[in-house]
């Protein structure tokens, strides 16, 4: 069965946004960058929720720039094949190899589940997340923490009142400080 998986950059105190709204803190260096790629080739879909999906948005032509380093189109042509699934109550149509969701999260997911094919299905969003992770369909917590405290801002856990026990699959501490953490839920 495809495993779902909630990656994103998170701060050591557990936010993915701060308090300002910015996640500036989050640029990536080369090794941190090629992280990110390798987990996008091992997709199958993605599910995002409109923000995701709007700051996203830049990937689907970057590749189009002949001034970006291989490692940046490399990214941008796998983002841009990769299907992907919006939730939005606010847009009406959606551009690239997407389409909005039809159905609950739990329903596009059931549907994904079904559909021949490999690659996982990663989870876009902390709205989005919370809401897989309230309805138990997350297998993977894949967060890369950066160090760096923001003292507030959007969780990258959802802040329920359930206790979900996890094993630790891989950690790795990159050059730069960042610890990239996968841990998956305990069923």
């Amino acid at each position: 069965m495809r495993r779902v998986t909630y990656s994103m950059s998170v701060s050591l105190d557990g936010y993915i946004v701060g308090p300002d709204g910015r996640f500036d803190w989050t640029a990536p260096d080369e090794e941190v960058f090629r992280l990110a790629t390798d987990e996008v080739r091992e997709l199958g879909a993605h599910l995002l929720g409109r923000r995701l999906y709007e700051t996203m948005l830049y990937w689907e032509t970057a590749d189009q720039n002949p001034s970006l380093d291989f490692s940046t189109r490399e990214f941008a042509a796998l983002w841009k094949r990769l299907p992907k699934v919006v939730f939005s109550t606010t847009l009406s149509a959606v551009e690239g190899n997407a389409r909005l969701a039809s159905g609950t999260l739990s329903e596009e997911v059931e549907r994904l589940r079904a559909e021949p094919g490999e690659g996982d299905i990663a989870i876009g969003g902390a709205a989005l997340a919370a809401e897989a992770a309230a309805s138990d369909l997350i297998d993977e917590y894949r967060p890369r923490v950066y160090p760096v405290l923001l003292g507030g801002g959007v969780p990258f856990f959802p802040q329920r009142e359930r206790r979900v026990d996890l094993e630790l699959v891989e950690s790795r501490t990159l050059s730069s400080g960042v610890v990239y953490l996968r841990h998956r839920v305990a069923r």
